[in-house]
């Protein structure tokens, strides 16, 4: 349990990369859960477990974590567990790439507690994300252009020397 609070904590240091999570703890976690006393004690095991699997490397691991966490929004919750849902909801989406869907979670989340950190550092992290994502495109797409034209203009260029030698 030792590396999930080092990567919980590494939020909470200011760090800017969401941290990750493997196997081992994802497996401690679950074990947890089968060994829980009551139910408030599964509950935080599950909550737990979760967090853990949505930030996990693992795409299935991320992806069953979204349907734990969305299974468990419809219940009763408390503002405050409706806001951790959100937010491991929106990092799980940030995490497979469904980043308009993180960003609305993000704002449900940032409607209960709208100077919430961990929620505004994912926020900067996503529109950070998707700027780059942009500029990349923009970069490709130009390129594309580019060549294009630089085809076209090679094309043009051989139909008029072979224009001009015809004439000859």
């Amino acid at each position: 349990m030792d590396a999930f609070m080092d990567s919980v904590g590494s939020i909470f240091r200011g760090g800017d990369v969401l941290p990750w999570c493997d196997r081992d703890i994802i497996a401690g976690c679950e074990g947890e859960i089968s060994e829980a006393a009551n139910e408030e004690q599964k509950n935080e095991s599950l909550m737990r477990l979760s967090w853990a699997l949505v930030h996990s490397r693992q795409p299935e691991d991320v992806n069953r974590g979204i349907g734990m966490l969305q299974a468990s929004l419809d219940r009763h919750s408390s503002p405050l567990q409706t806001r951790e849902k959100l937010y491991l909801l929106a990092v799980g989406h940030y995490r497979t790439g469904d980043y308009t869907r993180s960003r609305q979670l993000l704002e449900r989340c940032l409607e209960i507690q709208p100077d919430w950190r961990q929620a505004l550092t994912l926020q900067r992290l996503l529109e950070e994300k998707t700027r780059r994502d942009g500029m990349i495109g923009m970069a490709i797409i130009t390129g594309a252009f580019g060549l294009v034209g630089l085809v076209a203009g090679g094309i043009i260029a051989a139909a008029s020397s072979s224009s001009s030698s015809r004439k000859k």
